[in-house]
Order: structure tokens, then sequence, then C-alpha cells
């Protein structure tokens, strides 16, 4: 049954369908200053020397933060494989909600395209960014698989083939999970954790906390999906991992680097996204705990005085806009995992979503990218954040219009789309 809210979520994304038409699948992105040669360069500089450094990143920061619009001074438009995943779910989730079939066919669209655009060079599907990414330990070269991007597309494939049955997308999950298992190497934490790395080069330090989660989630799910032994007990060590590295009043950090020790709005939703849907497959009680900590710490410490989402609790450095939709995006798809269990989230996720309809879309059907400390960012940006908006919506319309069933203990609880292949 659909309610007035999900009518005018519905709408909304079919706004949004009809404006993705019209733009295209390649965009701008968030790192469209950096990903140039003269902006790459400049940021590698910040990094060797900070003081010079600023001085020769500056120009980009300040059109990062009054002149959004400057990107393409820097850089080109791009396709991005994390953004195509997001776009498969999403049109997936909708033909769910409405059974309409060109959902389904633009979800396969999108799978297609993912197979076309795999890394080169690696045996095992695998996909990363299309821009050369200047990072504090170094650059990752484009198309680098990464373990923060591998999973979404694991999971997109997953929905699609829990709809359809095609036994392509099978073989290509088993393909993305035996990449994730064999192509990133682990450092030992303690007797029973392992810090994975974010990308396949073994020159990777490994520590950051969310591309563990990232793993566990997807090498546990595939476990479940191939009944392999060998996925699970990878898995569980980056699982544990993640649990021991949670701080005493429930966040993450970035990292355990001892560096990047700020924490954030999205990569704090990403650790526990994974938590939550790892805890739904295997019902796992050590994430549970995790779970009810962590909550506790995002609820009460990464939204602003308005219920809003806010970009930090312990910022790396002074922030040049207020709100962040990416930030909007994965709070609604955390939400909507954790519905029903903390009543303030579910608070929280209402007023987010009025607000997300009444001053973030624009008459185009696209979302403003960014509110900044004055005016917005109204480049439209497909991974920062428009398909993870357009999922979460989409995941948000599905839950609302599905029927309840009762789980095993009488409580009523929604289908959320990612049960495992087996179920």
């Amino acid at each position: 049954m659909r309610t007035g809210l999900c009518q005018t979520i519905e709408a909304a994304l079919g706004s949004f369908t009809e404006w993705l038409e019209r733009y295209g699948e390649d965009s701008f992105d968030h790192q469209s200053f950096f990903a140039g040669p003269v902006g790459g360069r400049a940021k590698a500089l910040y990094y060797r020397k900070p003081l010079l450094g600023t001085l020769a990143v500056a120009p980009m920061i300040l059109c990062e933060a009054f002149l959004p619009s400057a990107r393409k001074l820097f850089w080109k438009p791009l396709r991005f494989p994390i953004a195509d995943a997001h776009y498969a779910m999403g049109f997936a989730f909708l033909f769910e909600s409405t059974q309409r079939e060109t959902h389904l066919k633009r979800a396969v669209h999108f799978l297609e395209v993912l197979q076309q655009t795999r890394s080169a060079g690696f045996e095992h599907y695998a996909w990363g960014y299309p821009f050369d990414w200047v990072t504090r330990n170094g650059t990752i070269k484009a198309c680098t698989p990464l373990i923060t991007t591998v999973p979404y597309c694991y999971e997109a494939f997953s929905q699609v083939y829990r709809i359809d049955g095609d036994p392509r997308w099978r073989e290509v999950m088993l393909s993305i999970a035996r990449h994730a298992l064999l192509d990133y190497h682990d450092v030992v934490t303690s007797p029973t954790a392992a810090s994975c790395s974010y990308t396949p080069d073994p020159k990777d330090k490994c520590g950051v906390i969310n591309a563990s989660a990232y793993r566990s989630f997807l090498l546990t799910k595939a476990a479940q999906d191939f009944s392999d032994e060998q996925f699970r007990k990878v898995a569980e060590k980056n699982l544990n991992f993640v649990l021991e590295s949670q701080n005493s009043n429930g966040s993450w950090f970035y990292s355990t680097d001892g560096v990047r020790d700020f924490v954030d709005h999205f990569h704090t939703c990403f650790v526990m996204k994974a938590l939550v849907k790892i805890e739904q497959l295997t019902g796992n009680a050590a994430c549970r705990q995790a779970i009810e900590r962590g909550a506790a710490y995002y609820i009460n410490n990464l939204f602003d005085a308005n219920g809003l989402p806010a970009p930090f609790s312990k910022a790396p450095r002074l922030t040049v806009y207020r709100r962040e939709l990416y930030d909007c995006a994965e709070c609604v798809n955390l939400a909507v995992l954790l519905s029903g269990r903390f009543p303030e989230l579910d608070r929280i996720l209402s007023g987010l979503i009025a607000d997300l309809l009444s001053r973030w879309q624009k008459p185009d059907g696209s979302f403003r990218a960014r509110e900044l400390l004055a005016g917005w960012d109204n480049v439209p940006m497909h991974r920062w954040a428009q398909s993870q908006i357009f999922r979460a919506l989409s995941l948000f319309l599905l839950h609302n219009v599905t029927a309840p069933r009762e789980n095993s203990s009488g409580a009523a609880v929604r289908p959320l789309a990612f049960q495992s292949v087996n179920s």
C-alpha cells in the first residue's frame, strides 16, 4: 500500500530518472579538482610539504567552496563504476516496489556496463576509480581495484540475480568474491583479527576500518551465497578487526594508523551498514553490541541542532560546507537498515526525507551536492552522490511499500532486498 509519502518519493524518483536519461551517465566528481595533472600535483605537494602545498591547493579549495562549477577547468566528466553499481541497485529496488519492467531493464543495463568497465589486468572482476587518486600514502593509479568499490558491485549483481535468476550474474558474483578473497592482503592485528588492504598493492599498509568492514560483509555474504567456508574464515578476521577497533565511546576512526583519526558521517555509516548486514546474515551477537554502541554515538554526535547530518564529529581540517549529500544518502541507507530499532534514528530519518525532498531536489530532478557556507554546490556528480541518494530513496520506498512479515521471534520486519542468493 502506498502512503502519501511513498507517492511523493516515487514521483521524486521518477523525476530523477528522467533527469538521468537526459543528463547521461558521465559526470564531474568531488575529486575533479585534483584528478587532473595540475590538481594532482598540487595535492601531492600538500602531503609532502604542507605549508607550501597549502598555497598550491588554495585555488581549488576556494573554488570548491565558492565556485563549484569551476571543476570543468581542472578535469573532465567520467563514468564511475561505484555509481553504476548504485544505479543498478536503485533501479532493481524500484522494480521490486513498482513491478515496472523498464526499471529492471535499466538495472540490467548498468550491470552490463560494469561487465565492460572492469579493471584490466586482473583475473577476476574488480573495479576502482577512473582517475589517478592522490592520497596521503601515494597515488593510486586509475582503475586500481578498491575494496570500497567492489562490494557495491557484488551487491548490485546479487540484487538483480535475486530478481531474474540470470546465471550470468551469479558467475560474476563468484568472480568478484574470489577477487576479494585472493587479491587483497591482511595484516594481523590480534590473535583473531586482521586488517585488509585498501587495494591489491602489496605495499598497502592496511588499517582503514571501513575497508575491512566492506570486505567482511562481501565475503560473509559470498560464504552463504556459495556455501564456501574459506570466504567465511577471512571475513571473520576482518570483522574482528572492525569490532576491536571501535572506540570506547562507540565511534570508529577512519584508520588505525594514528594519523587519520577523524570521525565523519558517511564513513561511520559505511562501517555500521556492514555490521548490520553481517548481523542480519549471521545473527552475530558481537555485531549487535557494536551496532548498539555505534548507533548511540552516531545519533548523539553526527547530527546538528536541526537533526540533519553533520559532516564530522571530529574533523581533520577546516570544513568549507555545512552539509553533504553523501552524508544524507548514507544516513537514509543506515536508518532504513536499522528501522524500528532506534526510535530517535527513525525520527531523524523522517525529518531528513522531508528536507531532501523540499530543499535538496532541484526542479530538473537531480539533487544538490552540498550546502555550502553560502549557497549550494549544484554540480551533479554521480559518485558524489546522485547515485547514492537514488539508491537510498529507492530502498526507502521498497521498505515502505512491501508488506511486513514476521521473523522467528514474531517481530514484524520488512524484506530489505539483500538476502542471500540461496534464501
